[in-house]
């Protein structure tokens, strides 16, 4: 890659000071040379898609490196929240970015705001007094060591937003916009207009590789790299699972992991790149939503200034008064409808598992207890039922496949990474999650891990950790009911090295 090249553009961009990689927050003595990692994140693929017949240079790749078998995502299982807890390394109880969509009355006091367009987590940051995150990312801390991430996306404008927010020390480059803005001018430049969405999105998910290959990757000149696909999010959302649309979307990815490798290699970098292949969710086949509106209504009414009383969304109810009779006669109600899973309130005391409604387990199973938490979450519920094409996994839902529950078919995701600072042809059972990416480059470039990130280094998947079948590791139940035990709700956590992952949450009713 050319470094003058790069150094340039960042001079302009930045007002960078000297070469050779060596960004805002540090001189070529505070960085010695380092391996990089790269992130690609293939959206919504579950780990049953990663088969030789589906998807052959990924299946292969795991073969050559690590492949851990207890990979999780964050919940709730969508997009923006995982995006968010990638960043940094922590749990939306710590950053704060709650779902998909997000309630902040400053902004829209009547209804919930899509995170998946950037606009809207700008609103939020120039109408509020409110940090978008509320804490501090990877990004951020690369920058203070020397480093630089780039994030490059065929995602939303608002995912990608959230992996470097702050655009410390690195870039953002979408195919709608960039960070600096002249980055994206140069690589429509070199690769034509952006072509239109489709399923399969292959097309541009495509240009944004050949964006990162061809561009960004001698511009920016980044330690770590998160690579955005949009399939088979995109595809299976439309479709569903196994659909030989859908299908077809794998094979396009998996083209898109053997160029990536292959432009590596050409570039002189293969070698000294770790590349983990992750999802931020897993997938299930839809059976239809619980009627929300119906169920709210009965507590439905105004404040004085005429705000609404109840506003609910992305799984969050929230009560604007506060009144717990309120809180617990809803509760109640979503606890009546099949369609309803487990539901969570604020803790009944500290440390407990248990919610302080009866029946309802407390945010901090869910690491969900922000002061921005609404008084209510619930996810839909689900089964293991196979679906048309021999997948298995529902969620009583809208539209025809999705993510967004606590089904272990939503949590459970994908997780393959070989490179020079990882194992060979090893397969781990220690759960692991997407918390856990940040503090483990951070470990691996010998920069410090901010107390707030919440996440774990991934020791037993490097060449200097312990070998995966040495590594403790603990499955607990939470179990509580309401009162005569009509409704259970349950769930099973895994524990390691003092960290907890959510591994599904369910419930049964008489």
């Amino acid at each position: 890659m050319s470094v003058l090249v790069g150094c340039l553009f960042l001079l302009a961009a930045w007002v960078a000071t000297g070469c050779g990689g060596v960004g805002p927050g540090g001189d070529a003595e505070d960085n010695p040379a380092a391996n990089r990692h790269l992130l690609i994140v293939l959206d919504g693929l579950r780990p049953d898609y990663v088969q030789p017949h589906f998807m052959p240079a990924l299946y292969e790749l795991g073969q050559r490196g690590v492949r851990p078998n207890r990979h999780h995502a964050v919940f709730p299982t969508v997009t923006r929240v995982n995006a968010a807890s990638m960043s940094t390394g922590a749990y939306p109880e710590t950053h704060g970015l709650l779902g998909n969509e997000v309630f902040f009355p400053d902004v829209e006091a009547g209804q919930f705001l899509t995170t998946s367009d950037r606009a809207n987590l700008l609103r939020i940051e120039t109408e509020t007094d409110d940090a978008l995150l509320s804490t501090g990312t990877l990004a951020e801390v690369l920058q203070r060591g020397g480093h630089r991430l780039l994030v490059a996306s065929a995602g939303s404008s608002g995912s990608s937003y959230l992996l470097n927010h702050t655009v410390a020390g690195g870039a953002i480059l979408h195919y709608d916009y960039s960070l600096p803005p002249a980055l994206h001018e140069k690589a429509v430049g070199a690769l034509g207009a952006v072509p239109e969405a489709g399923t399969p999105n292959h097309e541009r998910n495509r240009w944004i590789v050949d964006a990162f290959l061809d561009i960004a990757l001698n511009e920016v000149d980044p330690t770590v790299t998160v690579l955005w696909l949009s399939d088979p999010d995109t595809t299976a959302h439309a479709h569903g699972m196994g659909h030989p649309t859908m299908v077809e979307a794998l094979f396009r990815l998996d083209a898109e992991i053997q160029r990536i490798q292959d432009g590596l290699a050409v570039a002189g970098l293969l070698e000294s790149t770790n590349i983990w292949v992750t999802s931020d969710h897993g997938f299930s086949e839809h059976t239809g939503a619980a009627e929300l509106t119906t169920i709210l209504e009965p507590f439905t009414g105004e404040l004085e200034g005429g705000m609404p009383r109840v506003v609910a969304g992305a799984g969050a109810v929230y009560v604007r008064d506060g009144d717990a009779t309120t809180v617990a006669r809803i509760v109640s109600a979503l606890q009546a409808s099949e369609r309803v899973g487990a539901v969570f309130t604020r803790a009944a005391r500290d440390g407990a598992d248990e919610g302080i409604v009866p029946g309802t387990l407390a945010f901090e199973v869910a690491n969900w207890d922000h002061a921005r938490s609404a008084q209510i979450l619930f996810s839909p519920s689900w089964t293991d039922a196979v679906g048309e094409y021999g997948f298995p996994g529902t969620s009583a839902q809208a539209g025809v496949a999705g993510h967004g529950s606590t089904s272990p078919f939503d949590i459970r995701n994908t997780l393959v990474a070989m490179g020079p600072d990882l194992k060979d042809g090893v397969s781990s059972d220690v759960p692991s999650g997407n918390v856990d990416f940040a503090p483990t480059f951070l470990y691996t470039l010998g920069l410090d891990i901010p107390s707030s990130m919440q996440g774990r280094v991934l020791h037993e998947l490097l060449t200097t950790g312990p070998d995966p079948s040495l590594v403790a590791t603990e499955t607990t139940e939470v179990r509580v009911e309401t009162d005569g035990g009509a409704y259970v709700v349950s769930a099973h956590r895994s524990h390691v090295d003092g960290r907890t992952y959510l591994d599904d949450a369910a419930a049964e009713r008489e």
